[in-house]
């Protein structure tokens, strides 16, 4: 066997990992954070899927603990605390999931559910269940469901705090051998770990998912998650061509670089997120930097290079200030910035973009924390999760006109380079997207921005999709007249509701 070929055997599974498998012209995925599978499936079909959605990322689809306290009512993040790898959640049965994953990819839209096989519950009594009807004892570390036993998990022997949890992000060893939070830290060097791991990831496979989010992948070796990711089945051939790998995507949090553990200890693996992008884009709209900025936003800002990086405005936890909350993330609770944010994520070409469809929840602000972080969705009196409306709760910003449309823009402009670059005031830009787009935003608080743009497009009138949609030959919005040479005459007032245009190709009227 030549060196060549034993090149491309190895590096085909890694380099497979970065690719989303995406239906082209797909471009964009949004997480539906806590939507029950059945709704998820009718989302595919009547709104993603239509409107250009590349794929969703699910809430974990195991078994989870189930949390009822007198503090907490089955809070969110009961998600995180897994008791087995049985798919019984209250997202729904593993039929359900089957049949959401199938009807999706019947639309083009791929599924990357949430996993967490970093750990397994905190400390609950004997005695509490999992969503599964699963019963186990976090003292004596026995998960039954799996099953793990004591020998299954990293010990004293491998965690040098007296507490055993992770008590600095300074001690790699520490980070990746101690218990995150309490939660029991699976020790994913033993070979039944890896088998049990394996059989969970490939049964999701085997019902045609595309790839997963990591959960706390810093939490773990990155030679033990490598040899993880490299064991997995191709994905089903009924769905992808034969031999695809599965997409990885990992919960890397590395904001400035100062801890021993970055997101590049984990690129050989797959994509990571890059937490990054959000703090960046939430400084630029509140002005805490300048707009014009943005011109080389990328690598040249010390993110990772584009091909590694999956970016967002905000996710689930950040948007509750948890782990990365700033008073820069921007959420749905900002929707003008949020809107503008996300629009313009979705016509810069660097990354992989997800965009985060919320529910909303009363905040407690005490002390600078919201003491209500951790409410759970919409439910009924018995803990079920409400079918979403989008109304009853569910926020749905990838709903948004602003948003939805521009998921649009970004598959339409794929490929193309951005050119012609302009900044009016520090908190205007506008560009082009060779031939293919043009965006202009105005973020001054108080200067109107009107002007003559190069937009590269061909000659013609453009529905705004910012403000309306293309429909019947006609615009709901307003409309953009391109000259001779593709140049535009446009008018943003600063007190729009939301102060920015964007048209493309199909936009054309």
């Amino acid at each position: 066997m030549g060196p060549l070929l034993l090149f491309a055997l190895f590096a085909a599974p890694a380099w497979g990992q970065w690719d989303p498998n995406v239906a082209p012209p797909r471009t964009s995925i949004v997480n539906l954070f806590e939507w029950k599978w059945t709704d998820i499936a009718r989302e595919c079909e009547e709104f993603l899927g239509p409107q250009g959605f590349a794929g969703v990322q699910t809430s974990p689809p195991n078994e989870n603990v189930v949390i009822v306290t007198e503090a907490h009512n089955r809070p969110w993040w009961e998600r995180y605390q897994p008791v087995s790898y049985k798919l019984e959640t209250r997202s729904g049965t593993e039929e359900e999931f089957a049949d959401m994953v199938r009807r999706c990819n019947a639309v083009n839209v791929r599924v990357y559910p949430d996993l967490v096989i970093n750990h397994m519950t905190g400390t609950w009594p004997v005695g509490t269940l999992g969503t599964g009807g699963s019963s186990f004892d976090s003292e004596s570390l026995d998960y039954p469901g799996v099953p793990f036993t004591a020998e299954d998990f990293h010990g004293s022997n491998d965690c040098s705090t007296d507490s055993g949890n992770v008590e600095s992000n300074e001690d790699p060893v520490q980070v990746r051998n101690c218990r995150l939070l309490g939660f029991r830290d699976l020790n994913q060097r033993k070979s039944h770990v890896r088998e049990r791991i394996l059989e969970y990831i490939n049964r999701l496979i085997g019902y045609g998912v595309a790839g997963f989010r990591v959960d706390g992948s810093k939490y773990m070796w990155p030679e033990d998650l490598g040899a993880i990711f490299n064991s997995l089945d191709s994905l089903n051939s009924e769905f992808f061509p034969a031999g695809s790998r599965p997409f990885v995507f990992l919960e890397v949090i590395d904001l400035d670089g100062s801890e021993p553990i970055t997101g590049s200890d984990y690129t050989h693996i797959g994509r990571v997120t890059e937490f990054k992008y959000g703090q960046f884009l939430g400084q630029a709209w509140r002005k805490g930097l300048a707009l014009q900025d943005l011109e080389n936003f990328g690598e040249e800002w010390g993110m990772q290079a584009a091909r590694d990086a999956v970016v967002f405005v905000d996710n689930h936890d950040n948007q509750r200030g948890h782990w990365t909350g700033s008073p820069n993330i921007i959420t749905f609770r900002d929707a003008r910035m949020y809107k503008m944010a996300t629009a313009f994520m979705l016509a810069w070409p660097y990354g992989f973009p997800r965009i985060m469809s919320s529910y909303y929840w009363e905040q407690n602000i005490q002390d600078g924390h919201d003491v209500n972080d951790w409410v759970g969705p919409p439910m009924d009196a018995d803990g079920n999760i409400l079918d979403v409306s989008c109304g009853n709760g569910w926020i749905c910003e990838h709903r948004w006109r602003e948003i939805a449309n521009m998921v649009n823009f970004r598959n339409v402009v794929r490929g193309s380079p951005v050119e012609n670059f302009l900044a009016g005031t520090a908190h205007q830009i506008a560009f082009a997207r060779a031939g293919r787009g043009f965006v202009a935003i105005n973020n001054d608080d108080s200067q109107d921005w009107t002007g003559s743009f190069e937009t590269t497009l061909p000659q013609g009138t453009y529905c705004d999709v910012i403000s309306g949609v293309k429909e019947d030959g006609g615009c709901t919005g307003k409309t953009v007249t391109v000259g001779a040479g593709g140049v535009a005459s446009i008018d943003i007032p600063a007190d729009e509701p939301v102060p920015m245009i964007a048209i493309h190709i199909g936009a054309k009227l």
